[in-house]
């Protein structure tokens, strides 16, 4: 999977931007807010139709323009493809693939497959639960359509449940349309828990070995999917979970009702990560926690080779900055094979521990 070209017109603070990348490591340098990680985002953004960074699509354009473009010329399943998503101001984003339009975007899923890995990863382990969620919904979406699909009618499904919650005081008769949302909510949250639990479990089949080569052997770590508690094996085949998961909501019924909130299902599940039998968000120092989450993103990757028999193209923003010279150089390390895409500001620096291509950004400008 490579990305060969990419173009961007009046997208972030790009007004025209076209380059040709190296089948390898690409290193793009600049200083701080010269557009580096816009650009990365940009190459996101082709591969997920969505931005890790802004809530609409619209904040994408740049400021006083209407219209903005998103483009790529790369190589997926040994084919040449053309990915191309238009946006503008008040209108449909328009999806195309070798210049056919597309109606959704799982059409083109797959298509483009991106690891992203920023700073505000780092801190994955101790971050709240949204944020272990956000890692597994973006992997997952991308290794398996149907769990996007899901993901996405649970959680259409949960803001109407919120809403009659919210609302059923004063309009008593939408308690009659309780029980359908929750055999739907019931029916899809169980998919979701089945294609998480089995993600995590390959995470777990990768994750420890990597940490236990960062940590030269002294430190064992374990993964663990907690779900709702009337669910004791996540593995299990999903008739059974919607059936568990049907119990746990029933038992909450009342307490829904009194706190006007949703207090059962998938949408609270989080990862939990173990060091040596001890939770690393409780007990480990800033390098364990740190090692941890570069662990379970090498981890990721490795389980798309495995799925897609090639690398998805991993996009590492100003993240080495952040790291020890022992960790950068792992991290360096374990990325040969596949294309890479690293962002930095001291390319001097950089170059001594990778040999890649080097690219300049300037104000949005690709600079020879």
């Amino acid at each position: 999977m490579i990305v060969q070209t990419v173009t961007l017109e009046s997208f972030r603070n790009y007004g025209q931007f076209h380059a040709a990348f190296a089948p390898g490591i690409n290193i793009i340098t600049g200083d701080n807010a010269q557009g580096k990680t816009n650009l990365l985002e940009g190459i996101a953004y082709l591969s997920a139709c969505r931005s890790h960074r802004a809530r609409a699509d619209s904040e994408l354009i740049r400021f006083g323009d209407r219209r903005a473009l998103v483009k790529s010329q790369l190589i997926s399943r040994e084919r040449d493809f053309t990915l191309e998503i238009r946006l503008g101001v008040g209108i449909r984003r328009q999806i195309l693939c070798n210049g056919v339009r597309k109606k959704t975007v799982g059409e083109i899923s797959g298509l483009l497959k991106t690891v992203l890995f920023c700073p505000e990863d780092l801190n994955l382990i101790k971050a709240g639960a949204v944020e272990r969620r956000r890692f597994l919904d973006d992997a997952i979406c991308q290794l398996r359509p149907r769990y996007a699909a899901a993901l996405a009618e649970y959680r259409r499904l949960l803001e109407q449940k919120r809403a009659i919650l919210r609302d059923w005081p004063s309009k008593p008769a939408l308690l009659e349309t309780l029980e359908d949302f929750n055999r739907r909510l019931c029916q899809t949250g169980a998919l979701v828990i089945h294609y998480r639990a089995h993600f995590v479990r390959k995470l777990g089949e990768y994750a420890p070995g990597i940490h236990g080569d960062f940590s030269s052997g002294r430190e064992a770590l374990r993964l663990y999917y907690h779900t709702v508690k009337t669910i004791p094996d996540p593995l299990a085949p999903t008739q059974v979970l919607v059936q568990q998961l049907w119990a746990h909501m029933a038992a909450h019924h009342q307490a829904e009702l009194d706190s006007k909130s949703c207090l059962s299902g998938p949408h609270k599940d989080d990862l939990l990560v173990e060091l040596n039998g001890l939770s690393v968000r409780t007990y480990g120092s800033q390098g364990q926690t740190r090692t941890a989450a570069l662990s379970l993103i090498l981890a990721e990757r490795e389980i798309f080779f495995e799925n897609d028999g090639e690398y998805p193209v991993l996009l590492l923003d100003d993240v080495l900055s952040e790291l020890d010279r022992r960790r950068q150089e792992f991290v360096l390390n374990r990325i040969q094979g596949g294309q890479v895409f690293i962002t930095c500001c001291e390319s001097e620096r950089l170059s001594e521990l990778a040999q890649g291509k080097v690219f300049r950004i300037e104000n949005g400008r690709l600079m020879e």
